[in-house]
């Protein structure tokens, strides 16, 4: 047992050893990003809810935000060449930045509403050069092991991110003459989150990364490839397309669903997002170790069908403790095989259409989390947590046997390219 642990360790060493100059700094990015979005995505519900809205506002936000993402993947995948993927990062991360100020400093809806659209054009510019810059950073040795390094240690950062998001509000509101809970204590902990994600700008202006030719970045790339692979298209976005739908209806409001179902506090709603986001990342961490033994695709249909149980557990469990349980290990398994299934789109596709299927795959993504918010908004306002997670679990049930069926082995050995 600890020979075999040993090999495996020394196996992981040898390929985190491979990864090239700009992937050590886009890492770094990802260190101080991840940490402050842990921040952010634990204290902006809370803060909408503290300046007088309601959930119903807080599915529109998400709306607005994945919509805006939804339309301009595809113009965002142009750009993302025209600019090369250093600019593009750069320009994604500033306008995070900028977004985040803007939101704490003008609160009313319509702010609200086009800072969340602004986030969308900035998240998209980010997930359609992500992947294509990996790619042409990686080498086959050390491919799957980047991206879900990445994703792993994104994950812990968030980790730190939420822990430290439950109690900044009580440290901004020390000694000052509003709660820990109000909107000033929220607001003042934002913009040291953007502060924060500022300093992640740093090393992508280390960046070293050549720029596409003409050809590369012609602005009919995404019409030529959808119309020459219709039919792969389809089988990858598909199933990430219902698999999407299913999760904007919870997981925007996991914090909410944990203070209304259970009554908890921010401290230990932060800190269960914390241990939730280091869950998630020694699931993506283990990925690549497993993805090498059974295979990229048999990880995702394993781990996602497993991950269903613990959903069923996580929304309907009549004890705090058995419902923070099946999160944890929940999170694990659902999000254990995204990096290992994207790298699999990327090396089904030749290099000059990487930005362009990456775009569709982002499309897809956020098709679901445009609309499904909203209706979950609705439904929470009304009925409560239930029927989001019902209509969840059946979704990703759908989703897990769509991936089995399009890419079970015998299939994906006949249409390997």
């Amino acid at each position: 047992m600890m020979s075999r642990l040993s090999r495996n360790l020394g196996s992981y060493g040898s390929h985190i050893r491979a990864f090239s100059p700009n992937a050590r700094l886009y890492l770094i990015n990802v260190v101080l990003t991840g940490a402050a979005m842990g921040v952010f995505r634990l204290l902006f519900n809370f803060f909408v809810l503290s300046q007088g809205y309601d959930e119903t506002l807080l599915g529109r936000l998400v709306t607005a935000n994945s919509l805006t993402s939804l339309v301009v993947a595809l113009p965002m995948g142009y750009l993302a060449d025209l600019l090369g993927r250093k600019r593009s990062l750069l320009s994604s991360g500033a306008a995070t930045c900028l977004a985040m100020v803007i939101m704490v400093v003008r609160p009313g809806t319509g702010m609200l509403y086009a800072m969340n659209m602004a986030f969308g054009v900035a998240q998209s510019l980010a997930a359609v050069t992500m992947s294509p810059f990996l790619m042409e950073n990686s080498g086959e040795h050390e491919r799957t092991y980047l991206f879900s390094f990445g994703s792993g240690l994104q994950m812990a950062s968030a980790s730190v991110g939420n822990w430290l998001g439950g109690y900044l509000p009580t440290w901004v509101a020390a000694g000052r003459t509003f709660d820990a809970v109000s909107s000033a204590a929220y607001g003042g902990s934002l913009l040291v989150t953007a502060g924060a994600a500022a300093l992640g700008l740093i090393p992508l202006m280390l960046l070293r990364t050549p720029r596409m030719t003409r050809e590369e970045r012609s602005i009919f790339a995404p019409i030529s490839y959808a119309s020459t692979h219709p039919a792969l298209l389809g089988k990858l976005v598909l199933p990430m397309l219902i698999t999407s739908i299913g999760a904007g209806l919870i997981m925007p409001f996991m914090n909410v669903f944990f203070r209304q179902q259970y009554h908890q506090p921010d401290p230990m709603i932060g800190t269960l997002f914390a241990w939730g986001s280091l869950s998630m990342g020694m699931g993506l961490l283990a990925a690549p170790l497993l993805a090498e033994r059974i295979g990229k695709i048999r990880l995702v249909v394993i781990t996602q069908a497993l991950s269903i149980p613990f959903l069923i557990l996580l929304g309907f469990a009549p004890w705090f403790w058995l419902s923070t349980a099946a999160y944890l290990v929940r999170v694990a398994l659902m999000n254990m095989s995204g990096p290992v299934y994207q790298t699999f789109v990327m090396e089904r596709v030749e290099p000059g259409a990487r930005a362009t299927v990456a775009s569709l795959v982002s499309m897809s993504w956020n098709f679901g989390w445009a609309f499904s918010p909203t209706i979950s908004g609705l439904l929470q306002v009304r009925y409560g947590f239930g029927p989001p997670f019902l209509l969840t679990i059946a979704l990703y049930t759908i989703s897990t046997a769509l991936y089995w069926a399009f890419f079970d082995r015998k299939k994906m050995s006949a249409a390997a390219p």
